[in-house]
């Protein structure tokens, strides 16, 4: 008998990035009761920033977790975070769901052009 361990709408059977973009959202939700015109902000979940593109000098400085793309010529803005690097900083789920708010909370904070702790009053405290 083959088949999977527990049903879809088991966590067990949430594969990571699923679990993660779920973080995301979660974190979305939050911010959105207080700024609603989050809602015309794309978020996004992407394994890794891309370091070696044109236009993007190499350095030394740390791998980023999160960047915006504002918008433009009828494109919405994004906030991008990024999965791997901010699993790799993490040791549990609290722990990840702590700094993907944090990543979340500094990208809209850049896009809005407002603090972290205007965005969210709790910034920091976790």
């Amino acid at each position: 008998m083959r088949g999977p361990i527990a049903p879809p709408q088991v966590p067990l059977a949430m594969s990571r990035a699923d679990a993660f973009a779920d973080l995301v959202q979660d974190s979305v939700e939050r911010l959105e009761r207080r700024w609603p015109q989050l809602a015309e902000i794309d978020f996004l979940v992407l394994e890794v920033p891309r370091l070696d593109g044109p236009g993007v000098p190499w350095n030394d400085e740390a791998v980023p977790l999160g960047g915006t793309v504002p918008s433009r010529e009828g494109r919405r803005a994004r906030v991008v975070i990024y999965r791997r690097p901010v699993e790799i900083r993490t040791k549990g789920r609290d722990e990840r769901a702590a700094l993907v708010h944090e990543v979340v909370v500094e990208q809209v904070a850049d896009l809005l052009g407002l603090t972290p702790e205007t965005v969210d009053p709790r910034y920091g405290e976790d």
